[in-house]
């Protein structure tokens, strides 16, 4: 049975279908202020030698002077370099270094000093430029991205339309190859729900024989198949489809006979968001198959008003609800047509 309402749907898919706040205390009466630079300073080279003693006699005696003195004396050009290099602002040295001579004034200099002062401070940091807050990360190993397949500065000034054309020739020849182009705002809805409710079961229709079924005969039963989200990269979504008793047999090791990838690179210039896939032979899923369950995942995830028991089944599974019925399940994937 058709819906009233018709939804954006997967393009290419299927046959005549575009597819507390911290509490500050008071201060202790008895608390005292002090000057860390002068906490930093203080003896410093009586702490350093008090320190390093042993080490500074025995190097002395080495380099043939009677004690530490002379040691200090014949190295003190090389010491007061490294201890001017090593000054710190404010801490080990003064805010402002003094004035060196060729920024010093003449006295016989008629020129008026300056109204405001240079700041004792450091000048902040400069702010962050736009285009290091709105890059976007490169994507994890073994993820593509759109400009894997296209090449994005080429083909960003084409029309939505040119572009369809050559995503569909990038996959055509590719058996088993799903492709396909959607609407942003509809990815947006399916991608909002995808976040709430990651994992669902979908059944699949199959033809059953009288040698399957001798006692029932011939007819068409349904096969679950669990479907997982995830989203490795802010422009990259995915999509897995594995047989429930592959997933129940072998869990997260349960290998996914269908692979999605939703990119959405253009989802703001064009509109436009491109999927592509590929189904693994051999799996007991054509690729006619992976179609159907594609687009029957749409209408779930993508809820007009006709589809609100599908948005129920969703909720239902999200959060384990004991109510869930597969039957149910089966009668709302039925009347999509």
């Amino acid at each position: 049975m058709a819906s009233s309402v018709r939804l954006p749907t997967i393009r290419h898919l299927l046959p005549r279908q575009p597819f507390s706040a911290l509490r500050i205390g008071q201060q202790r009466r008895w608390a005292q202020v002090q000057d860390v630079r002068f906490l930093a300073t203080h003896h410093t080279q009586e702490r350093v030698i008090a320190k390093y003693k042993e080490k500074l006699e025995s190097k002395a005696k080495e380099q043939g002077f009677r004690d530490i003195s002379e040691l200090k004396e014949a190295h003190k050009d090389k010491i007061e370099t490294l201890r001017k290099e090593a000054a710190v602002p404010g801490a080990t040295a003064p805010l402002t270094p003094p004035p060196t001579p060729s920024s010093s004034p003449s006295p016989f200099s008629t020129a008026q000093p300056t109204s405001t002062p240079p700041s004792p401070f450091p000048p902040p940091p400069p702010p962050p430029t736009p285009q290091a807050e709105d890059a976007v990360p490169p994507p994890p190993p073994g993820v593509k991205t759109l400009n894997s397949f296209l090449d994005l500065p080429k083909v960003a000034p084409l029309p939505s339309k040119e572009i369809q054309t050559l995503w569909h020739l990038r996959h055509a020849s590719n058996a088993q190859s799903l492709h396909f182009a959607l609407p942003s705002a509809t990815f947006a809805s399916l991608l909002s729900a995808a976040k709430r409710h990651p994992t669902f079961v979908l059944p699949l229709p199959k033809e059953v024989s009288v040698e399957q079924a001798p006692t029932q005969g011939a007819g068409q039963a349904a096969e679950l198949h669990y479907l997982q989200f995830a989203h490795p990269h802010p422009k990259t979504t995915t999509l897995l489809f594995t047989s429930l008793a592959e997933f129940k047999l072998r869990g997260e090791y349960a290998s996914p006979h269908t692979t999605i990838t939703f990119h959405s690179e253009l989802a703001d210039s064009h509109h436009l968001v491109l999927g592509q896939g590929t189904v693994t032979e051999n799996r007991g899923v054509s690729v006619d198959e992976a179609r159907w369950l594609v687009m029957c995942m749409q209408k779930f995830y993508v809820v007009g008003e006709e589809g609100q028991g599908r948005g129920q089944l969703l909720e239902m599974f999200t959060r384990g609800d004991g109510g869930f019925e597969v039957e149910r399940l089966l009668e709302e994937a039925e009347k999509i047509v």
